[in-house]
């Protein structure tokens, strides 16, 4: 199999301030034009924030590597604009299938209530998804520089240089923050010496993108001990243009570069397919790993997606926790821009927690898919035997906990709840979408901060200047969700997880807590 072309490719374009004795001097540089960047920079941009963007790359493509996209990135790049056109192309999915051997153990679905603008996820291929967000970047009008390869990094707390190799020689730029979002194998995060936390797993699994035209649902399947490979495990998901995602689990001591040959790939897809009638589109082995950075923050420089954190693809949880890090950094990186620096911090706690809650969750799929010791078989086949025959024990396998946004349990940002609630999403929890008036929530919160409240003739709350969103008593749906009475009220932060709730919102109430989320953590 000849290697893939490159989806997209980018010219080279040499930048007039590169020439200048004095470096240039940005607000924000961000590295690596990957999804995590991209959204990055969209989203600063669309906040006044002119950023530079440098990837050493000039191309999209080469293998379709993450391609299931959650619900909670949809909304994120719905906001800025450029969720349309992966709707448009993306296989949308709400229902998994588990296995084991050809017998159906049960069937899940990720969003069985109505009034949601979303679907709870779609495959698209990440070189579709980067191309949209390039080309949202370019009409934006984000300096986007391919070619740039970042060589030395001098850092302190107050500011960042950094040195760029390109094909016209070096150069540098100074930046008040340097982002780094250049992969698993960061560059920057080994300038800094910067090790991670964690494990690497053992087991391999060959990973592989096949065409072929088949009648399959549009479902997530994942197999234990299918008898066509001989009793691991193996994953099949549906992508555009006829391309089907199948992963494969190997032993320990498989060769790597043996397993990725054609000719052995080949009659393992057969088997499992039951026919040859399919061309091989790219071809991987990996060997997965749970791990972290102790920090994101580093004085001017902040690590976001796989340069901070790695996670086995059990669960859709690598480019998705990272587009959230973009989501939950940039308009921290705004706020400090304007004098707030303390919300930086705050991005090291919260996104720290997610890490710690997407390492779990996939180091608990990695040791149920793949058991490493005696003890954990003997569970592993306990629960697959016990969900043949109860439905209690369905809850104990475990194919991978697909993506769910982080409620931040304990963020300097949250106001505690005065009284308690029924029900609805506290403090730090990430909001639910809901039907309003002609749309949905969802798209009529914008970049900043937002009251969410359900006026009453008393009192009408919010602020001078706060957005707010009023809901109507035929917002039923929404009303239930958030678990409103009249007179109550929810401070959304522009990340959409919840700031404060009010049972009987008051000025004093809203201006204390948007003071704490927007500026206390100072403090």
């Amino acid at each position: 199999m000849k290697p893939a072309e490159p989806f997209a490719r980018f010219a080279y374009q040499r930048r007039a301030n590169q020439a200048r004795a004095k470096p240039a001097s940005h607000p924000v540089v961000i590295i690596g034009a990957g999804p995590v960047g991209l959204t990055l920079a969209i989203d600063l941009k669309l906040r006044g924030i002119d950023c530079v963007l440098l990837d050493d790359q000039d191309r999209i493509g080469e293998g379709s590597r993450a391609i299931c996209f959650a619900k909670r990135t949809l909304e994120i790049w719905d906001r800025l604009g450029c969720a349309a056109p992966m709707l448009d192309k993306g296989v949308r999915w709400n229902v998994g299938k588990v296995f084991q051997g050809e017998d159906l153990l049960y069937q899940f679905d990720l969003l069985a209530e109505p009034g949601h603008k979303m679907p709870a996820f779609i495959n698209l291929q990440q070189y579709y998804a980067e191309k949209f967000l390039v080309d949202r970047a370019q009409a934006l009008g984000v300096d986007l520089r391919w070619l740039n390869r970042v060589i030395g990094l001098q850092s302190g707390e107050q500011g960042a240089r950094i040195t760029v190799d390109t094909p016209d020689g070096t150069y540098s730029l100074d930046a008040r923050f340097v982002i780094a979002c250049d992969g698993a194998r960061s560059p920057l995060r080994s300038m800094l010496g910067l090790e991670f936390m964690g494990e690497q797993f053992e087991d391999q699994f060959l990973i592989a993108d096949v065409r072929m035209t088949a009648d399959f649902p549009v479902e997530r399947w994942f197999w234990f001990d299918p008898p066509f490979h001989g009793g691991q495990s193996c994953l099949l998901h549906k992508q555009p243009d006829d391309v089907w995602r199948i992963d494969l689990q190997l032993s320990p001591d498989a060769d790597t570069e043996h397993e990725k040959r054609p000719e052995v790939v080949r009659p393992r897809i057969a088997r499992m397919l039951g026919h040859g009638a399919f061309d091989l589109e790219w071809i991987s082995v990996y060997r997965f790993q749970c791990r972290r950075l102790e920090h994101f923050v580093h004085g001017a420089v902040i690590f976001a997606g796989d340069a901070a954190h790695q996670v086995s693809p059990f669960g859709a949880r690598g480019a998705n926790s990272g587009v959230q890090d973009a989501d939950n950094l940039g308009w921290k990186l705004a706020a400090a821009l304007q004098g707030r620096a303390g919300l930086i911090e705050s991005y090291d706690q919260e996104r720290s927690q997610a890490a710690d809650e997407n390492i779990l969750n996939s180091t608990r799929a990695t040791d149920f898919i793949a058991p490493r010791h005696k003890a954990e078989a003997r569970f592993r086949n306990a629960a697959l035997a016990l969900a043949r025959r109860t439905e209690f024990g369905k809850r104990f396998v475990n194919s991978g906990r697909l993506s769910t946004p982080t409620t931040y349990t304990s963020s300097p940002l949250s106001t505690a709840d005065g009284m308690p609630w029924p029900a609805g999403p506290p403090p730090g929890a990430p909001i639910p979408d809901g039907p309003t008036g002609a749309g949905y929530l969802s798209e009529k919160l914008r970049h900043g901060f937002t009251l969410l409240r359900w006026r009453s003739d008393s009192d009408a709350g919010g602020l001078d200047g706060l957005p707010f969103i009023d809901v109507q008593d035929s917002d039923r749906i929404l009303i239930e969700r958030f678990a409103l009475t009249p007179g109550g009220a929810y401070l959304i932060r522009p990340d959409r997880h919840v700031a404060a709730r009010f049972h009987h919102v008051t000025h004093a109430a809203v201006a204390a807590a948007l003071s704490k989320a927007s500026a206390a953590s100072q403090a």
